[in-house]
């Protein structure tokens, strides 16, 4: 069956980006609706925006979502991320501006609030996305496919010139378990000069060596160095299940990204989406219900 929070939970922090304090609550929500952000601080306009493929707006730096009207919300992918992996299937997220907090750079802080509350679960079945046929795409050097499978896989593969990163690879068959124990507490990084360059544009206001991994050459510059010696490919994939949540509903089928960023993954599900050969609505299994186990005995507890 479908499954929404089972009481709200609140987080508060600041934008990556713009640098703004903002407060966002996780409601639940009824059956059927889906992931769905609300500004709050907006009273001239539609403040609802759904959250799917084709509301993206924005992926030069992060995943921005807008509606019809123009109101945004940006830098969703890893909430995104904490929310698909816990097998949140409807929920409603009061935002108070247009950025979600980036909080320490990964998904843990949103996975342990979604995890306090626990999951209730809700009168209507759940679906799956089966992939049936391979998808591709390609950006310049980077690329992104889905391919058939029984469950939700990730290969990630990226290969940077900075020597603290170099080329690393993972692969991972995630679930909420495995996203929890291997995934989620994976930061965003970016190079020194890169984000100097950001600053100077007004952008990456709020980032620092508090959220993100900063590298510059072969240096790691965070005192505390690296969670996990891969952890820079780990955040790729976390980014990419986040990207992937926006299909509207868990996908049955392997993703794979080469140097792939939050503009490949949107574009390979508009490329999945546009071919009907290649896809199709399926009762979820028994896998997909697995996913949030153990939000779901916090709730019962």
């Amino acid at each position: 069956m479908q499954r929404t929070l089972a009481r709200s939970v609140g987080l508060s922090g600041v934008g990556l980006h713009g640098g703004a304090p903002a407060r966002l609550t996780l409601r639940p929500a009824p059956a059927d609706a889906g992931i769905v952000f609300c500004r709050i601080d907006v009273a001239d306009r539609d403040q609802r925006v759904p959250a799917r493929w084709d509301r993206v707006s924005d992926t030069r730096l992060n995943t921005t979502i807008s509606n019809a009207e123009g109101v945004s919300v940006s830098t969703i992918e890893h909430l995104m991320a904490a929310l698909a992996a816990s097998g949140v299937d409807n929920a409603l997220i009061d935002i108070d501006g247009p950025e979600i907090p980036i909080m320490d750079g990964s998904a843990a802080p949103f996975l342990r609030a979604i995890r306090s509350v626990g999951l209730a679960a809700q009168g209507a079945p759940r679906r799956a996305i089966r992939v049936l046929r391979p998808v591709s795409v390609r950006r310049g050097d980077a690329t992104a496919s889905l391919s058939p499978s029984d469950r939700f896989e990730i290969g990630f593969a990226i290969d940077f010139a900075d020597a603290a990163i170099g080329a690393q690879s993972g692969d991972l068959v995630v679930d909420g378990d495995s996203f929890a124990r291997e995934l989620a507490d994976c930061r965003t990084f970016g190079r020194l000069a890169e984000i100097e360059q950001l600053r100077r544009m007004g952008l990456a206001l709020g980032g620092g060596l508090h959220n993100a991994i900063v590298v510059d050459g072969d240096r790691v510059l965070n005192p505390e160095g690296l969670r996990r010696s891969d952890e820079f490919v780990r955040h790729k994939m976390l980014d990419a299940v986040g990207d992937l949540a926006l299909a509207g509903a868990p996908i049955l089928g392997r993703y794979e990204g080469a140097r792939a960023g939050h503009e490949v993954t949107n574009l390979l599900l508009r490329a999945l989406f546009s071919d009907a050969a290649a896809w199709a609505w399926v009762d979820a299994p028994e896998a997909c219900d697995d996913a949030s186990s153990d939000a779901l005995r916090i709730a019962a507890e």
